[in-house]
């Protein structure tokens, strides 16, 4: 597909803009912009913009079933009123927030609300992945990975997608819905981390399903989404006006749409004036739709 086929939906950069999340009822995109501490909702056929500031940096959003928003910060889960613009705490961070903060998340088809951390010195694999199940947080893994991304379910939920951006790696598990538990991890596909090869492409950072089966990846520094079958075959690639793509949800009134994130942060000025679209969210049509993105059953 040609870029010029790809529209800006919202013109302002993010710093890192992440997490986007169709909301079917109000016809609605949110995003969050991570270092900003700001969460972003858009009407697409309005033009309407609203934004609601957060006191530490907020990574991932469930709607539930109030149509609000949980969002997952740096200093734990959080419950968003987006009419009263009301914020509650709910359940504080497990971590050490020095150098933990939550990262990429997604409601599995349960309506439970995974996320994964990053470990911010980088130094060592000690992310973890929790999940918010009914109020009550737990911890599914320790250890492992650097950073998660790349939360995914296939359509008939028996298959979770993970992706550590760090160690270039998506990988994919067996995945019971009524336990809530994951098993048989097994290499989907594994991308070149050497940035002097000639051949790298990127790294994976967040993900979304299609309503095929298929896994749509945002390559970060890699100026591209992917679109991966089941099998890790490469079906296609969308180039994109910009080098770090972070984030892919698919939303629309028959979801057929494919908006995309993105990060302006830590980037070159070079860069930046070579790609005058870092950091704003894009948008284009697909063909295939993706599948409705279950709400949070707190």
């Amino acid at each position: 597909m040609k870029t010029e086929k790809i529209t800006i939906v919202h013109d302002t950069p993010m710093q890192v803009g992440e997490s986007p999340v169709w909301h079917a009822v109000e016809s609605a995109l949110y995003w969050v912009d991570i270092d900003g501490r700001t969460v972003h909702r858009l009407h697409p056929a309005s033009g309407k913009h609203s934004a609601w500031q957060m006191q530490t940096e907020p990574s991932a959003l469930a709607v539930d079933l109030d149509n609000n928003l949980v969002v997952a910060t740096r200093a734990g889960f959080v419950y968003l009123d987006t009419t009263s613009g009301e914020i509650e705490d709910l359940v504080p961070a497990p971590y050490d927030t020095n150098k933990v903060r939550f990262n990429d998340g997604r409601v599995d088809p349960a309506g439970r609300f995974w996320v994964g951390t990053m470990y911010e010195p980088r130094d060592q694999a000690l992310a973890e992945m929790y999940v918010l199940d009914k109020g009550a947080l737990r911890q599914a893994w320790a250890g492992g990975m650097t950073n998660s991304n790349g939360l995914a379910w296939s359509p008939d939920g028996r298959t979770m997608y993970h992706a550590d951006t760090t160690t270039h790696r998506v990988d994919c598990y067996d995945y019971d819905v009524d336990s809530g538990t994951q098993s048989n991890k097994r290499n989907l596909v594994t991308f070149e981390a050497d940035k002097t090869s000639g051949t790298y492409g990127g790294r994976p950072d967040g993900a979304a399903m299609d309503s095929e089966g298929n896994y749509w990846v945002a390559m970060y520094e890699g100026g591209r989404l992917l679109r991966l079958s089941p099998s890790g075959e490469l079906l296609q690639q969308i180039d994109l006006p910009l080098r770090c793509p972070t984030a892919v949800c698919f939303g629309g009134p028959d979801l057929r749409t494919l908006f995309v994130t993105s990060a302006s942060k830590g980037r070159s000025n070079d860069e930046l004036a070579q790609y005058p679209h870092s950091g704003k969210v894009l948008a284009f049509a697909v063909d295939v739709p993706g599948i409705e993105q279950p709400e949070y059953r707190g």
